[in-house]
């Protein structure tokens, strides 16, 4: 392989790896955007706990939005817990399941850090031998 094949090798490497990069990196703030999800989901249950039946209350829907509601059941909560199945819980055992998800999440946040930090470091090294090639050719 001439030094300008393996130059353009480096070079495709590169890029890839700055694409896989770029997808885990979105992955990630996707990922950060469930976490912050589920932790307004887990305040507002919290809060949700300590008030009375009857109360009119502001209840967070998403986007900025909220509803004027009124609380019916402080006991029971409606949770996904996947495949569009849903179940009646209680408040407590809910949280819990919500900070479940946090964890797995958070678990799968290191994971994709994990993975972007390896990548990165290759594509240095790939970098860095591509820099040393074309310093060679320049000397000959």
């Amino acid at each position: 392989m001439t030094n300008d094949e393996e130059l353009s090798r480096y070079m495709v490497l590169i890029e890839q790896y700055k694409e896989q990069i770029n997808q885990l990196e979105m992955q990630s703030q996707y990922v950060q955007a469930a976490v912050t999800d589920y932790n307004k989901a887990k305040i507002t249950l919290e809060n949700v706990e300590k008030t009375e039946k009857g109360t009119d209350v502001l209840l967070p829907i998403g986007g900025g939005a909220l509803l004027e509601a009124s609380v019916k059941n402080t006991n029971n909560v409606l949770f996904d817990i996947g495949a569009g199945i849903i179940i009646q819980k209680d408040i407590e055992g809910t949280v819990k399941k919500i900070e479940e998800k946090i964890g797995s999440l958070q678990k799968s946040q290191e994971r994709i850090i994990d993975t972007i930090q390896k990548l990165q470091m290759e594509a240095t090294q790939i970098s860095e031998k591509a820099q040393k090639l074309m310093s060679e050719q320049e000397r000959s």
